[in-house]
């Protein structure tokens, strides 16, 4: 799975929340000012990835995801993890406790939630 551009991120966030569609369903979800054309374009660029498959119906085409969002999220959150926090999840959260992004209650509720998920 290749990692995707921020612009190609942004699309594949659109066609999850969409589901299945054509390149205007997905602009409801996108930044007003993105071009039609560079919707399309970059619809094509997920395509050839692999992150779509489409079909066609009628005379257009309906695109659909072919990776899930939590397939994408679980490949690289474990690879930013690795590399940059040397493979060590309790260092990511010191990384956003002291870049205070992580307040004592939110610490808290992870704990909470580990502990639930453990028993």
């Amino acid at each position: 799975m290749e990692k995707l551009t921020h612009t190609e991120e942004e699309t594949m966030q659109a066609v999850w929340h969409t589901g299945e569609g054509n390149v205007k369903a997905f602009m409801e979800y996108l930044d007003e000012a993105i071009p039609y054309t560079t919707v399309a374009s970059t619809i094509k660029n997920l395509e050839k990835k692999g992150y779509l498959s489409s079909r066609l119906l009628g005379n257009a085409y309906l695109y659909k995801p072919a990776v899930t969002e939590d397939d994408y999220k679980n490949k690289f959150m474990n690879g930013v993890v690795k590399e940059y926090f040397d493979n060590s999840y309790k260092e990511l959260v010191n990384f956003f406790v002291e870049q205070k992004k992580l307040s004592a209650k939110e610490l808290k509720e992870i704990i909470s939630m580990i502990e639930k998920g453990n028993s």
